[in-house]
């Protein structure tokens, strides 16, 4: 084992968030075979007081979280420099390091700014200068910001740090109801905010393309019905109401068009709702349950689940023409459809030797591959670039959120310090 992994496999981040009802904590478990070596200094702060977050801890955690690279432990830094000036390449070449980054932290009265470089120690050559600025309250986004443009310049691929979780948290109540919050984080589970208190289930949230608005199921009228939310005024609307089952909301890519499960005529089909007219337009009508809408990236067509063959599988629903076609084959059990950006790559929940696990099935190749090994993985949930699936999962009698690179090799948990957590939501990328 590279013995830059070593330390990576047993990191554990302690995420604090004062006040905080489901504080997420990630615990890394696996990494790539072979990791990058990156060594993030800490940054220089000019400013006065306290830095307001420690930027380099941050990014530290998001590369380490990716799997794709080994941050070097401070403790073994030869050196802490904050300017081109300051580096020399022979120190850390001595820790075997393929990247070093540096930086500095500035503030005006209500603005931080975040200067960087990154450096290429084998070619022992500048890679990239950046900043970022923003809200001193925004310190930590600035700082995934940062980690977006480190992690794009070294692996090719958009990152995805500067996103937004949303789950939903239970806390048991003995002889009462169980306690649910729509909870909104950081993707590293930091500053967690409470969108919706309840005493009523609540299910299935979904994020809108463009990032401002939610989506989900709240039993709070005694039975299920779709509710729409503004995330920045908490302004909700409920769009459904009808007797039955009312789930599984979806966005269109465009944002003017959510599909959704409903049964108000006996049966659980799949319809769309014109947002702006509330019109709804029935697209499945079979005896089977059609279930779990999931749009292709296109706009063109939608996934679902139906167990019309017997099992549940995946389908697909081509909207112009109006046919439908199974995706899945392999396996008795494919359920809750997720779609990557580039509309190539399918996570879902495969049943498998008895056992619900996580996988992806790409639909060039049509190979299946499963990403998980816990026991009851389900509600799977892409990044925006791609590169991790996060799901809900048991853990010690407990429902965790965990995630799972694509290529199966990067594992991480992230359990909440109180109750239980579940139906994840990875957010879109969204705007600055």
């Amino acid at each position: 084992m590279n013995r830059l992994l070593a330390p990576l496999l047993t990191l554990v981040l302690m995420i604090s968030a004062a006040g905080a009802e489901a504080q997420l904590t990630i615990e890394i478990s696996q990494g790539s075979d072979n990791p990058a070596a990156i060594a993030v200094v800490p940054f220089a702060w000019h400013g006065a007081g306290v830095v307001p977050a420690e930027i380099a801890a941050i990014i530290d955690g998001d590369l380490a979280r990716s799997g794709q690279f080994a941050p070097i432990a401070r403790a073994n830094m030869l050196g802490n420099p904050t300017t081109e000036a300051e580096v020399f390449y022979r120190d850390w070449r001595a820790l075997s390091a393929e990247y070093l980054l540096i930086g500095q932290v500035s503030t005006e009265p209500d603005t931080l700014q975040v200067d960087y470089e990154l450096f290429d120690v084998v070619r022992q050559t500048k890679v990239l200068t950046g900043s970022e600025s923003g809200p001193v309250s925004d310190a930590r986004m600035l700082a995934h910001r940062v980690s977006d443009a480190v992690y794009e310049k070294l692996t090719g691929v958009r990152g995805a740090f500067a996103t937004k979780l949303l789950y939903i948290s239970v806390d048991r109540v003995p002889g009462s109801s169980d306690h649910s919050r729509l909870t909104m984080s950081d993707s590293d589970g930091a500053r967690p905010v409470v969108l919706l208190d309840t005493r009523e289930p609540l299910l299935t949230p979904a994020w809108s393309p463009d990032g401002k608005d939610i989506a989900y199921v709240s039993f709070e009228t005694g039975r299920p019905a779709i509710y729409r939310q503004q995330i920045a005024s908490g302004r909700r609307e409920q769009l459904t109401n009808f007797s039955g089952l009312n789930s599984s909301p979806a966005w269109s890519p465009d944002g003017k068009t959510m599909a959704m499960v409903l049964s108000k005529d006996g049966n659980a089909d799949i319809y769309l709702m014109d947002l702006a007219t509330k019109k709804l337009t029935q697209l499945t009508r079979h005896y089977a349950i059609d279930t779990e809408p999931a749009w292709m990236p296109d706009g063109r067509s939608l996934l679902f689940t139906s167990d019309r063959g017997g099992k549940p599988q995946i389908y697909r629903f081509d909207l112009s023409s109006g046919k439908t076609d199974r995706v899945t084959y392999e396996g008795t059990y494919n359920a809750r459809a997720r779609v990557s950006e580039d509309g190539r790559s399918v996570v879902m929940v495969h049943q498998a030797n008895g056992r619900f696990h996580i996988a992806v099935l790409d639909l060039v190749t049509n190979r299946m591959q499963v990403l998980t090994s816990t026991d009851l993985d389900e509600s799977p949930s892409i990044a925006p670039n791609g590169s991790m699936v996060l799901y809900a999962t048991k853990f010690q009698d407990r429902s965790i959120l965990a995630a799972v690179a694509v290529d199966g090799e990067a594992k991480f948990m992230l359990p909440a310090s109180k109750g239980d957590v579940r139906e994840p939501a990875w957010s879109p990328y969204l705007p600055r």
